[in-house]
């Protein structure tokens, strides 16, 4: 199956037989692309045997395919193969040390694998450079990490920071509407969730959220909107059961 959307996919490719053909006029940089794309594709789709299997023949193809080495290493992230993720990571960071992309996968790995401090120092890096285009990810990402170390203000500071460069990224809103509200700012905590659900749908966190803030304004209709809602559209999750013994 895989070797028949390979020849029909609307690829840069010509014909099957490229792929295979050793000859000078293959180009194996353009080849492991052409499988990292398809791999993409399939892990967009859930397929995983298909997008190992691409992604793996990226890296066959050329072994400094970094954009390769990341999809594989969130692959196995998402297979819970931790050990297998990291040293994809790490062989990518070490093949291109000022990677953007990669400083912000592996910083974000060790965060949420026990080693923060190394996640944070490698967050910072890529967060702090002008040149990286996509700032506000590794700072929203920073953050999260100085919350894992309990650093509350530390954490502010990089979703603010990362809101300055990007007003509408969703998660830093999220992270602002709950950090808000955990401060008794009950109005900010509110005009962050409108900003968010501007760009996002609600969560089991933002309407959980929503709910006590609205009850601590004394808005009870609009907490009871909250909690319906929740109960709804999140049933099985902890916040609706956590809500659903709450007093109205």
């Amino acid at each position: 199956m895989t070797r028949i959307l390979l020849c029909c996919a609307a690829l840069t490719l010509s014909a099957c037989s490229w792929f295979d053909s050793k000859s000078s006029d293959r180009d194996s940089k353009q080849v492991s692309d052409t499988y990292f794309q398809l791999g993409v594709r399939y892990l967009d789709m859930n397929k995983i045997d298909d997008a190992k299997e691409n992604l793996t023949r990226a890296i066959d193809e050329n072994s400094d395919n970094t954009n390769a080495r990341n999809a594989l290493a969130v692959l196995y992230e998402k297979l819970r193969q931790y050990d297998e993720a990291e040293d994809e990571y790490e062989t990518a960071l070490n093949i291109n040390p000022d990677d953007f992309g990669t400083q912000n996968n592996l910083g974000r790995f060790w965060c949420e694998h026990e080693q923060p401090e190394k996640g944070l120092a490698l967050l910072i890096k890529a967060g702090d450079n002008p040149l990286n285009e996509r700032q506000w990810l590794a700072l929203t990402n920073a953050g999260r990490c100085e919350l894992t170390l309990g650093h509350n203000d530390q954490a502010e500071t990089f979703f603010r920071k990362a809101l300055d460069l990007n007003n509408a990224y969703a998660p830093a809103l999220a992270a602002m509407q709950k950090i808000s509200y955990q401060k008794g700012e009950l109005w900010p905590a509110k005009a962050f969730l409108a900003r968010y659900l501007s760009v996002a749908a609600h969560t089991p966190e933002t309407l959980f959220i929503g709910y006590h803030t609205e009850r601590a304004l004394g808005n009870q209709t609009s907490a009871e909107e909250y909690r319906t809602l929740l109960r709804d559209k999140f049933p099985n999750s902890s916040e609706a059961k956590k809500i659903g013994s709450a007093r109205k």
